[in-house]
């Protein structure tokens, strides 16, 4: 068993995080990260307060531990971080200037709160904001990448920065990438590429197979999917691009959101759900570069026990 800071803040066993990914991180896989020991997290995205109310209630459903909730601050609804803040223990926000306002509000309603940054002088920013914890995200990462460092050069920067807990993001998979990130100073790892291939997963069984046939530099950072979200940098899969641009319709397919059918037009944010119909390989395969560690399909549960048990080996070996 490995604790951290981080374990000891969200009372769990193990020091993984899951990435909160909108649309494709469902209440199942949320609540078999944290039923496994460590700590699930919803993506919002653009959900209703209705909509994330009944997503949390679906999650406690399925666990009493811990987990919590992710906001992007471009499409921040102040309802629905009400909603949150009552009711997770941890709220978090990404892709903004931290905010000492939304810490408070969070902090009122008495959920922790973190903030995933991209650089040192973000970190700082969010210590300064009252954030419990920060996560440092590398440009490894798939989805939207804040950053422009590589995971362990910052991942010391912002350690040496900041007093707070450091969560370390971005381009890790296996066992040893978290002892890698533990005995660099990481509390924790957050993971979300690795949790995509699982039978929790919301996202398309397309996506998923894309995934599992993946190297990591099938993935390129970009900026090729920004309808509705321009100039936010993102990792995918190449061939997402590719298929995107070779589409003639202004519509990739369609998906459900809130229970509305949406048509997903091309090169927006979208990535693929389970229920996605239409080109599914030309939406957005987000995908970081530990994809090439991505090899089968496995149950959440086995995902944690595996890496934190190596980890736990790994470390142990190293201190003897």
């Amino acid at each position: 068993m490995i604790e951290t800071r981080f374990t000891q803040l969200f009372d769990v066993s193990v020091p993984i995080q899951l990435a909160a990914m909108p649309g494709v991180s469902t209440p199942e896989l949320v609540a078999a990260v944290s039923e496994a020991g460590g700590l699930g997290m919803l993506g919002t995205g653009a959900m209703s307060p209705e909509a994330l109310s009944q997503a949390i209630g679906a999650v406690a459903e399925r666990t009493s531990r811990a987990f919590g909730v992710n906001f992007l601050m471009p499409f921040l609804n102040r309802e629905c971080l009400d909603v949150a803040a009552r009711t997770v223990r941890l709220v978090e926000f990404f892709y903004g200037d931290p905010d000492s306002s939304l810490v408070e509000t969070a902090h009122a309603a008495g959920a922790r709160v973190s903030w995933q940054v991209g650089s040192p002088a973000e970190a700082l920013a969010a210590e300064r904001a009252g954030c419990d914890i920060v996560v440092a995200q590398g440009t490894e990462a798939g989805g939207h990448v804040r950053g422009t460092t590589s995971l362990l050069p910052l991942l010391s920067r912002v350690i040496d920065t900041v007093a707070l807990p450091v969560v370390a993001a971005g381009g890790i998979a296996t066992a040893r990438d978290l002892a890698a990130v533990l005995a660099c100073g990481a509390s924790a790892a957050r993971i979300g590429t690795r949790f995509l291939a699982t039978p929790e997963s919301g996202a398309h069984p397309a996506y998923v197979q894309a995934l599992l046939a993946a190297e990591a530099d099938d993935t390129c950072l970009t900026e090729a999917f920004s309808v509705l979200w321009p100039n936010a940098p993102h990792r995918v899969l190449r061939s997402a691009i590719i298929a995107a641009e070779a589409l003639t319709e202004d519509t990739a397919g369609a998906l459900e959101v809130d229970g509305v059918i949406l048509q997903v037009p091309r090169l927006s944010v979208f990535p693929p759900s389970r229920d996605a119909t239409g080109h599914v390989e030309a939406m957005a395969l987000y995908a970081g570069e530990s994809v090439a560690n991505v090899r089968e399909v496995r149950p959440a549960a086995e995902i944690v026990a595996e890496m934190a048990a190596g980890a736990e080996r790994l470390l142990a070996r190293r201190s003897g």
